[in-house]
């Protein structure tokens, strides 16, 4: 059975097989350029989490099989995908005539990165040979006028290629990383949110001046800042706090020190948010047929960007005249969701077994009717805010009549994998 279909009717079944088994039951088995077993083994990877890619990695540098290299190839190229860059998959084998490159990697900022993969550093690698690369690529139009080489080896110590390197002419064009810190960059990616935290972390693999180090501590503190703000910590999962009471996300120490001051407040763990947002990502995509990968911290979409989901979560609240499920609805969210016809804003409650997909065309309606956040360091949000009528829950809108949300109900499968039937979203 063709990997594709396989995975798509019984993907634990894939799951359970290790890297060298997935390629041989895609297409004939055989990888190599332009083959059927190339398309479809770029296309799982596409659907397939950043940490089973993690995992096929490792096997590919612990276990010696035919073309590994190949397997480790395409593997990296995806990392590169989750990092935002738009990537060109390379030829496995050099054809005559043509420019060899594992991939192409062309960030949002418009600074494209020559790849070399290699399982290993022990051979030494023609610097001048990439260097031509990057200077026929150019005459090409085949890159931007911004461009450099990222070498990605498997094993963490480089020392001899780094030397290579500092010793040459090309050492202000060429960076090295391990395939075991470029997967880091991307877990630490997606558990964040914000846009520029991405391009920050996008610039540690271009080349920097090292002798002042303002680049790399801002780089660092814009990802300490954007792990803290975690809007269903600091916001959603607050018992009895209200907006003024919250810490500024300028500060990274700020909330840790309230939480100290403030013991009453009851904060729901992040783990437990995350499997109840997991639950709902895959309510939403056996609804629409399709597999969701996550971008960030909140959003995921499908491998064509056609399906998009800004997942959140509230705990129950309980105190006196407060609405029982809160959310915070960010400008960003509405952006990304807005560029497709299908974006979802997809409510979770951790207590119940339901979520609500509302399409973007709804929320978006309702915007200007709801309350706002504007003095906030990350900027304005909307708040949600559910209500309990007889009919279920319900959106408070402040400046018009409440919208139910019944239409948009999904039913969540369970936490031990069984999956129950899911209602179709509806638009309004």
């Amino acid at each position: 059975m063709p990997l594709l279909s396989l995975y798509d009717s019984a993907a634990d079944s894939v799951d359970m097989l290790n890297i060298e088994q997935v390629v041989s039951t895609a297409g004939d088995g055989i990888l190599k350029d332009d083959s059927v077993c190339a398309l479809e083994i770029r296309e799982y990877f596409s659907k397939i989490s950043t940490e089973k890619i993690a995992l096929y990695i490792d096997h590919c540098l612990s276990v010696s099989f035919n073309r590994s290299g190949l397997v480790l190839q395409d593997l990296v190229n995806e990392l590169g995908r989750r990092l935002d860059y738009r990537v060109t998959n390379g030829r496995y084998q050099g054809v005559q005539g043509q420019v060899g490159f594992d991939g192409l990697w062309l960030s949002p900022e418009q600074h494209t990165l020559i790849v070399e993969v290699k399982t290993t550093d022990a051979y030494r690698i023609s610097l001048d040979a990439l260097s031509n690369y990057r200077s026929k690529l150019s005459e090409q139009s085949k890159i931007t006028s911004q461009s450099s080489i990222l070498i990605i080896v498997g094993r963490q110590d480089t020392g001899e290629l780094e030397a290579q390197i500092r010793g040459s002419r090309h050492a202000w064009d060429i960076r090295v990383i391990s395939a075991e810190a470029l997967i880091k960059l991307v877990l630490l990616k997606e558990n964040t949110e914000s846009d520029e935290t991405g391009l920050k972390m996008r610039s540690l693999l271009t080349p920097i001046e090292y002798t002042r180090l303002d680049r790399m501590v801002d780089v660092m503190f814009t990802t300490a800042v954007d792990l803290e703000d975690d809007s269903e910590l600091s916001h959603q999962a607050v018992e009895g706090a209200s907006t003024t009471d919250l810490p500024s996300a300028s500060a990274p120490s700020v909330l840790k020190q309230k939480i100290a001051a403030k013991s009453a407040w009851e904060f729901t763990d992040s783990q437990l948010l995350q499997a109840k947002r997991e639950d709902m990502v895959k309510a939403l995509a056996r609804f629409e047929s399709t597999n969701l990968i996550r971008k960030s911290r909140a959003l995921y979409w499908n491998t064509e960007h056609s399906v998009r989901a800004a997942c959140t979560v509230s705990k129950r609240y309980t105190g006196k005249n407060q609405a029982p499920y809160w959310y915070a609805y960010h400008p960003q969210w509405d952006a990304f969701l807005g560029e497709v016809d299908k974006g979802y804003f997809v409510l979770g409650c951790m207590d119940r077994s339901t979520a609500f997909a509302i399409p973007h065309k709804t929320i978006s309606k309702l915007l200007p009717l709801l309350n706002t956040t504007d003095k906030n360091p990350r900027g304005t949000y909307w708040h949600i805010h559910l209500v309990e009528q007889a009919s279920g829950l319900a959106i408070a809108v402040p400046k018009g009549e409440p919208i139910s949300l019944k239409p948009f109900e999904i039913v969540l499968a369970r936490f031990d994998g069984t999956q129950k039937h899911v209602n179709a979203p509806a638009e309004s």
